[in-house]
């Protein structure tokens, strides 16, 4: 089993070097989503955010101008470099960066209002203990928001997406189902207030170029995506060129 300094090494390894990608990524800057984190922190100037595994910074920059404080969480120091400068040059004043992982926040019980997280659990090594550092930092009444790549379910089509996953991006640990994301919110200690499913289109090339992944692990995705079955090419609607999209949970919870 791979130690937790192992899998923390990775994932500062594999997003360390291509932050700046990240920023500049439609995937990761465009989404429904944003709407739905501005209208929950409107009015709410008095307001402590995490954007807990904030990547290159999307989820702050969306909401800062309606809160007091928001702090982007992350483990990786280069891509808080990237979130750090790009905060100046947007005026963002309120932003802070802070370095670390998601199973142990080095903040205080009840520091935050809101905690939001895009695109990151699925690199988490323990779901659970996360969730439960979650609780911790929330106040009382306190909201989260997870939105996360989706696993189907299905064990066919699960088993085929941590695979070009982790093809893609060795720091990947896993695409939870719904129930699965049910079972651990509810497990430590949180209400699920709502969940929804979106679908996200991912353009092939990018993907892989934002990751740079290895020449053969590409290979390796595509003999993959042409070999499987009509179901699994039909769900996930993968095209000659490699495109492909997936299921995205966002998942609102209630300390």
């Amino acid at each position: 089993m791979m130690t937790h300094t192992a899998h923390t090494q990775v994932v500062q390894r594999q997003f360390g070097e291509q932050a700046a990608a990240y920023l500049s990524s439609a995937v990761h800057a465009q989404g429904t989503e944003f709407a739905l984190l501005q209208a929950e922190v409107a009015g709410r100037s008095d307001a402590r955010v995490l954007d807990l595994g904030c990547g290159a910074g999307h989820v702050s920059f969306n909401v800062a101008s309606s809160v007091g404080e928001v702090v982007a969480y992350d483990l990786s120091q280069q891509m808080l470099d990237v979130v750090a400068s790009a905060a100046v040059e947007r005026g963002l004043s309120n932003v802070q960066t802070v370095c670390g992982a998601a199973e142990r926040l080095p903040f205080e019980d009840g520091e935050f209002d809101f905690v939001f997280s895009r695109y990151s659990a699925h690199h988490w090594s323990d779901l659970g203990l996360a969730l439960r550092e979650v609780r911790r930092v929330l106040k009382p009444g306190g909201v989260a928001a997870f939105i996360d790549v989706m696993s189907p379910g299905s064990p066919l089509f699960d088993t085929y997406l941590q695979s070009v996953e982790v093809l893609r991006d060795t720091s990947h640990v896993r695409d939870y189902s719904a129930g699965e994301w049910l079972r651990h919110v509810s497990e430590a200690g949180l209400f699920t207030r709502s969940h929804s499913r979106q679908r996200l289109h991912l353009e092939y090339s990018s993907w892989v170029e934002r990751m740079r992944t290895p020449q053969t692990l590409r290979v390796a995705i595509r003999d993959l995506q042409q070999a499987m079955g009509a179901e699994v090419r039909d769900y996930f609607e993968i095209t000659d060129d490699g495109s492909f999209s997936t299921d995205v949970l966002v998942l609102w919870a209630e300390r």
